[in-house]
């Protein structure tokens, strides 16, 4: 991909997006906007996983009456989360006869497939772009594989089909898809929106076609772009999706701002596609969260529960101390830890992390050489290892790490 001026900076709320800024993680509530205790509720929960932004559906009166009092409510709480509502269809009636709501969000999201059909399509359009005028609003202007721009896609395939050598019906919904969104940006810029004042997105549920949409939008545009690969589906299948697609992208440096869209299953935590999504920018090491933790996988040599047993109270100490630590010490979340299996690789990616302990595999003796900073620091024995090593590894990271001052 070749160098290009970076994004142009987006501000929402207090959150900056684009102009080479860290990646915004971002997420969506799935309660009833209406229900204002438990959307607020939601909302929190999210933020406090690591969503920096939080959209909310806005689709009828009731959830645009609601909005101004989830925001409130939030204050209350003394959270200044960023807030953006998902419009479609009326979103500029409901932004028009709710101001209270307009004022309240930090964004607005539009679809252009789906604003509003033939003749009333442009009128509401501008209707949404002038609310975001007047009350200085960003919008991210979001196309959708499933909510295209019907005028759009059928001009496009008109033209393709007076083509001698005709282009995939694949290949011209994603131009009319790429076309949807920058035709709309350019034409909020006509009617007065600042280009410091839009985003874009445009997400499909296939991995590669993605790629081949954000790859376009990229080289056509300098607006910050939302990723987010839409529909990605429920569990295991929705993670591999996203993660695929989202990285590729953002190993690309295209991608300002991510969404992991999963369906959850019935009652399933909402907050899983926020974990999944600090998971992708951890590890691409473009941002920190916790501590790298690099654990053995496990073979036919730590057959014994020896080493699960130590592996996962090592783990699970790290995980329940972390808030703590996180609250305590500067620099904490760039800690490397490695917990290993057996001598083959155990001691040597233990020199690899700031602190490691390599545990004994079946039929090794139960001894476990600790490394500090690739020294090798002594050796565990005994009952007692993982005792011992979670008071080795705090003591590393007092020394290590400064103390955070009060009310940092």
């Amino acid at each position: 991909m070749s160098a290009k001026p970076k994004s142009i900076i987006v501000k929402v709320g207090n959150v900056s997006i684009g102009g080479g800024k860290p990646v915004v993680i971002q997420s969506m509530t799935n309660t009833d906007t209406a229900d204002v205790s438990k959307t607020t509720q939601q909302i929190i929960d999210l933020y406090e996983e690591g969503s920096e932004i939080v959209r909310i559906t806005v689709d009828r009166d009731d959830a645009a009456k609601a909005v101004p009092y989830i925001r409130e409510s939030l204050l209350k709480k003394n959270y200044s989360i960023p807030l953006v509502g998902d419009f479609h269809y009326i979103g500029h009636k409901l932004l028009k006869d709710f101001p209270d709501c307009a004022e309240s969000l930090d964004k607005y999201r539009i679809n252009p497939g789906n604003v509003g059909f033939k003749n009333k399509k442009d009128k509401q359009f501008s209707e949404i772009i002038e609310m975001a005028c007047k009350y200085d609003k960003p919008i991210r202007i979001g196309a959708n594989w499933g909510s295209i721009d019907q005028e759009l896609l059928t001009t496009l395939m008109n033209e393709n089909n007076k083509l001698e050598v005709k282009r995939s019906s694949t290949e011209v919904l994603r131009d009319a898809l790429v076309k949807s969104v920058v035709y709309s940006a350019n034409r909020a810029e006509e009617i007065g929106l600042n280009s410091s004042k839009i985003i874009l997105s445009a997400k499909v549920s296939d991995v590669n076609e993605l790629i081949r949409v954000y790859e376009d939008l990229y080289d056509q545009t300098n607006y910050p772009l939302h990723l987010g690969l839409t529909e990605a589906g429920m569990g295991i299948k929705g993670i591999v999706s996203s993660v695929s697609a989202i990285s590729i992208l953002l190993n690309k440096n295209i991608g300002d701002t991510i969404r992991v869209s999963l369906t959850p299953k019935p009652n399933e935590d909402r907050r899983e596609e926020v974990r999944v999504a600090k998971e992708i920018l951890q590890s691409l090491n473009i941002k920190s969260f916790r501590p790298d933790v690099v654990a053995c996988p496990g073979c036919g040599r730590t057959t014994s529960t020896v080493f699960q047993e130590l592996a996962i109270d090592i783990e699970d100490y790290i995980s329940e101390q972390m808030p703590n630590w996180k609250k305590e010490y500067n620099g904490i979340d760039n800690l490397k830890v490695a917990v290993m299996g057996c001598i083959v690789n155990g001691p040597g990616e233990s020199k690899h992390a700031d602190i490691g302990i390599s545990l004994p595999g079946t039929g090794e003796e139960p001894a476990a050489p600790v490394f500090i900073d690739g020294e090798k620091y002594k050796v565990l024995r005994g009952k007692n290892i993982a005792d011992d090593f979670k008071k080795i590894l705090y003591n590393y990271i007092k020394n290590k790490y400064s103390k955070k001052s009060l009310g940092a």
